[in-house]
């Protein structure tokens, strides 16, 4: 920066401060950054079981759901009859694109990004 003209000015250089100073003073669009995580550093990547991509844990969306092998028609005919029926929990992990995408999660103005609320 000194050899190009010595005054910061003239070289083009608008801010007195550098950039890894100035990422702080950049708007944020959610108080949380998207994340759960918080200021616990670093995080592992999962798989998104939709489309495959890899996402920070504290980003990720999970959802867990009931799941039954036998067809509902035959479950209902068979819990008349008095059986008992397996039920087992799938826990499946998304990222943001594809739980937007299966309705999941809902797209929300900016002012209901700022209510805390359960969305599910």
């Amino acid at each position: 920066m000194a050899g190009a003209g010595g005054n910061l000015e003239q070289c083009g250089y608008k801010y007195p401060l550098p950039r890894s100073a100035r990422v702080g003073l950049m708007p944020k669009k959610r108080k949380s950054r998207g994340r759960h995580k918080g200021g616990k550093g670093r995080e592992y990547m999962v798989q998104c079981d939709e489309c495959g991509a890899l996402v920070p844990r504290s980003k990720a969306v999970r959802v867990t759901r009931p799941y039954t092998v036998i067809d509902p028609q035959l479950a209902r005919e068979l819990r008349n009859q008095g059986a008992i029926i397996p039920t087992y929990k799938v826990t499946k992990t998304y990222c943001i694109r594809c739980a937007v995408h299966r309705g999941i999660i809902k797209i929300r103005s900016e002012e209901e990004r700022k209510k805390i609320e359960s969305l599910w």
